[in-house]
């Protein structure tokens, strides 16, 4: 079906002004400033935004889609992600992952989960791995997994945390290099996503990986770089260097949030074509005491990308234009999905995200079709009520 959106107040995440998008199978056919023509096309699907903001369906880097948690035991399992979690927030793209829990959270079923928002129109890849090292697979092997499963574009490691298996800057190296070369020779970009803990070590073992073999930094995406302002410093010197950094989303209970210390990081130098934020979706958020006992624990929701981006404009002072960045081109680029997903332009996937002055869903199509819709989701899970 073709469908025509008129009078949008396009950020493609450059702000491109008032404009008319023509949508076809699925991707962008055209963008021009005026395309009522179009409206004489029998069954075309007209949607007039009024100048509401048109911008690309954000892309979320780091999702427990399978759920994750368990630091209290079983009862404190967090559950699996629903469809309208990711979508009435925005979300059209994810990347679904294990955490600490990769004993009653499997692979296999992060693979079916992710197969599942498929068939509802969200582009969902994922990672191998988890928190241990050397890291379980669905081969036998992390590079057969990268180079033979499509969905699979990178593996899940955990540094300087005291659930991780606390792996070296040599053993980082050389599953680097693995993924690497796998993704080279599978056609992906191929990622080292790491969850930084607040451990001392902070980026010791990553920095030693790049100082000690010829892996770019590109294949590295430390990400949680917002927990503390040392650890804020030593993911701007990674940056330097040439690599990604990811800062993870804040509760909307905290005040200054995490884009305060993604300001910080810009303050101090980083280029901020090298970064992402992403919600840590479905993650278990545990309090830990003094002697690392959980005392406490929740979980987190994609409804934080919205919500710090909200913070960066209005509290941080950062264009709109600018802000998207990190939720869209950026972490496209980091997919290797650069001109496809993460912008508004012709060619790219009808991902597409309207928003209100308060930054509110009021549309959301995947792939050219609606699942959002005046703010009410019009697509649910199986099982969604």
């Amino acid at each position: 079906m073709l469908k025509l959106w008129k009078n949008c107040d396009i950020y493609a995440p450059a702000h491109l002004g008032k404009r008319d998008i023509l949508i076809m199978g699925g991707k962008i056919w055209k963008i021009e400033a005026d395309l009522s023509a179009w409206e004489a096309f029998p069954e075309i699907e007209v949607l007039d935004l009024a100048g509401r903001t048109v911008c690309p369906g954000l892309i979320d880097l780091h999702v427990h889609v399978t759920g994750g948690g368990g630091e209290q035991g079983p009862a404190s399992r967090t559950p699996e992600i629903r469809l309208t979690e990711l979508t009435k927030n925005g979300v059209t793209t994810v990347v679904g992952l294990l955490g600490t829990d990769g004993i009653s959270r499997s692979l296999e079923n992060l693979l079916f989960k992710c197969a599942a928002l498929e068939q509802f129109g969200i582009t969902a890849k994922m990672l191998t791995g988890n928190y241990r090292y050397p890291s379980p697979t669905l081969t036998g092997d992390v590079a057969r997994d990268i180079a033979l499963i499509d969905r699979v574009i990178g593996v899940k490691v955990a540094v300087s945390d005291h659930r991780s298996s606390n792996v070296s800057g040599s053993e980082l190296a050389r599953l680097a290099t693995e993924v690497r070369v796998s993704a080279m020779l599978s056609g992906k970009t191929g990622l080292v996503v790491m969850h930084m803990g607040s451990g001392e070590q902070g980026m010791a073992p990553l920095f030693w990986a790049l100082e000690n073999s010829n892996v770019p930094p590109e294949t590295f995406l430390p990400t949680h770089c917002c927990r503390n302002p040392r650890l804020v410093s030593e993911a701007v010197r990674f940056n330097k260097l040439g690599g990604t950094i990811d800062f993870t989303a804040d509760v909307p209970e905290s005040e200054a949030g995490t884009a305060a210390a993604l300001c910080s990081a810009l303050e101090q130098g980083a280029d901020p074509a090298r970064i992402t934020m992403s919600s840590d979706g479905c993650g278990s958020q545990p309090v830990f005491d003094a002697h690392g006992k959980c005392v406490g624990i929740t979980y987190s929701t994609p409804a934080t990308l919205l919500q710090e981006l909200g913070r960066m404009v209005n509290r941080n002072g950062l264009a709109l234009a600018d802000a998207l960045r990190f939720f869209t081109e950026n972490p496209a680029r980091v997919m290797g999905l650069a001109g496809v997903k993460g912008t508004v332009c012709p060619g790219a996937d009808a991902d597409l995200l309207v928003l209100d002055e308060n930054y509110s869903v009021l549309h959301v199509t995947a792939q050219g079709k609606t699942l959002v819709a005046n703010g009410e989701a019009v697509c649910k899970g199986t099982f969604e009520e």
